[in-house]
């Protein structure tokens, strides 16, 4: 338990009086796949005001190469799927979570396809490919490395056609709105409007990742951990936020932005080569280059230390046809002068996508009255401790849906509509020093791949932990007046909370690799919990059995 004065409530002042308002039945924060599922299907009950701090399709969703996971195949079942997902998870799955996961999963596919997701094909059968963890071939994509802008563009597309639907783009989430430990909407910001308060009768959390607290990422550049920042100071449970995923594969080219490789290449059959040629892998996991993303990811951050090099490569020069497997991932390379017929692809491990999060049972209810969450701002259970390639659109899907559909059981039933209340905020100007945001963002990002990256250990951890508390110190006391301010504080905040989950977590398992416990603790697992109480942030260890039956719906 530790106290910090650096702990607020709102970033912002307001006052409800002076502020302008929207009332709706049900606010959806996201508008990726995880958002737009929960409101598509929130809308069959009510009036849906949904909300994206950019335009609708800039999410990790329309970015993502990779597919989606359902079982169907010939000699596929959702138990089987169940199994992989539990294999890879490290101990920490809630089977609960995982058996709603699969089970679900091939609807959800089949009500995508009936609203015109135009999934690839082999003839009249859907073609499904394999990724690393799979036992089978069961990965759907569409137009090859381009699943994520093919989805998006549908899920926009039927959003766009529900007539109780409305949409706010460019409108920032600052923070949840709370009386008496219940959410009752958002304090926004809107590029034209300014300050707006939005009433709800329930609210569903869906903002995505935080990739952008570490140096190296494959996620966009709005996966700023927004949404952890404001369920953190709104009194939501956190749940396993020391658990991220690093991809190991991502275009390295020094200067430019790294750009996903997705898992289907290796999937397909390519090789990770060093240099001269020789396998990564070999020797390291039956499963080679399909070994879970852990291993690989560690694999070769193991090899860039004892060589020395910046990169390994990725083979695919054997791969007959991948211009046209890989249209997306062709092209980039080529605008940097990279022939994938004929050159090595250069690629290394980046930040790819946030495990841990709000914590949440299995109708996607949150601690916090009246507000859900789902997608990956959410800690399902589903990953565990490391996340099955492919499953986090099919999360998107199956955990959007039902979100959707318990805020709108639950906001029927309230019997009073969103109302204003007469709320302010008036936290006084810090004068203490003056801030560089850039500097401070680069500093955070640095800090965070060299010491709660790939690899950790306690004495970095609390080296980090220090860093960061220092920072906090001039720049959580501000009070600022815009998105970037506002992402800054919410990047710091969510790093120090990963920095001291990964502290309590003191032993090795799925992504969460320290080198001075490298083997797994010998009690049973657990899940590590941060909740911030008053002006106190308190992080303690659960057993996963109590977890698991917590997880189960009241």
């Amino acid at each position: 338990m530790e106290a910090s004065p650096d702990n607020r409530r709102y970033l912002t002042n307001f006052g409800s009086l002076q502020a302008g308002h929207v009332l709706t039945d049900i606010l959806v924060i996201g508008s990726g796949v995880a958002g737009s599922s929960a409101a598509i299907e929130a809308s069959t009950y009510g009036r849906v005001t949904l909300i994206t701090k950019g335009a609708f399709r800039d999410s990790a969703t329309a970015t993502a190469q990779g597919g989606i996971a359902a079982s169907g195949a010939s000699g596929d079942t959702p138990k089987l799927h169940y199994e992989d997902t539990m294999r890879v998870g490290g101990g920490l799955n809630i089977s609960s979570a995982v058996d709603l996961l699969v089970t679900r999963g091939p609807a959800c596919i089949e009500a995508l396809l009936s609203w015109g997701w135009q999934a690839d094909r082999t003839g009249h059968a859907l073609a499904r490919g394999r990724e690393a963890g799979h036992s089978v071939s069961r990965i759907l994509h569409a137009e090859g490395d381009q699943t994520g802008k093919v989805l998006a563009h549908t899920l926009y597309e039927k959003v766009q056609a529900q007539t109780r639907i409305r949409i706010f783009e460019h409108c920032f989430l600052i923070d949840l709105i709370t009386v008496d430990d219940r959410c009752l909407g958002a304090v926004t910001f809107h590029h034209q409007h300014g300050h707006q308060l939005i009433w709800a009768r329930q609210t569903i959390l869906a903002s995505g990742g935080c990739g952008q607290i570490w140096r190296e990422t494959t996620n966009p550049p709005c996966a700023t951990a927004d949404g952890v920042g404001v369920a953190f100071r709104a009194g939501a449970t956190l749940r396993d936020m020391e658990m991220v995923q690093f991809h190991p594969t991502t275009l390295y080219i020094a200067g430019a932005g790294r750009a996903l490789i997705t898992e289907a290449v290796r999937g397909e059959g390519a090789h990770l080569v060093d240099t001269a040629g020789n396998r990564i892998m070999a020797g390291i996991h039956p499963d080679g280059e399909l070994a879970p993303r852990d291993i690989v990811s560690r694999a070769i951050h193991d090899h860039l230390t004892k060589t020395r090099t910046t990169c390994v490569y990725l083979d695919v020069r054997h791969i007959r046809g991948f211009a046209q497997r890989f249209p997306y991932i062709s092209e980039l390379c080529h605008n940097f002068q990279i022939d994938p017929a004929h050159d090595l692809i250069p690629v290394r491990p980046s930040a790819h996508y946030m495990i841990g999060g709000v914590a949440v049972d299995l109708h996607g209810a949150t601690s916090l009255n009246g507000l859900l969450c789902c997608g990956e701002v959410a800690s399902t259970g589903v990953h565990g401790a490391n996340r099955l390639a492919s499953n986090s659109l099919l999360e998107g899907l199956v955990f959007g849906t039902i979100c959707g559909k318990t805020a709108g059981h639950r906001a029927m039933k309230d019997s009073q509509p969103a109302r204003i209340i007469d709320l302010t905020e008036e936290t006084p100007q810090s004068t203490r020093t003056e801030l560089d945001l850039p500097d401070i963002d680069n500093s955070l990002r640095s800090v965070m791949w060299r010491n709660v990256g790939i690899v950790r250990n306690q004495d970095r951890l609390h080296e980090t932990d220090d860093i960061l508390g220092f920072w906090a110190h001039y720049v959580l006391d501000k009070t600022l007046d815009g998105p970037a301010g506002w992402q800054t504080q919410n990047k710091l905040t969510v790093a120090r909370i990963v920095t001291k989950s990964a502290i309590a977590r003191d032993e090795s398992r799925g992504v969460h690799f320290r080198t001075d416990v490298p083997a797994l603790t010998t009690g049973k697992p657990y899940h590590v919990l941060v909740t911030q109480k008053g002006t106190e942030t308190i992080v303690e260890r659960a057993p996963h059995e109590t977890i698991s039956q917590l997880a189960q719906p009241s």
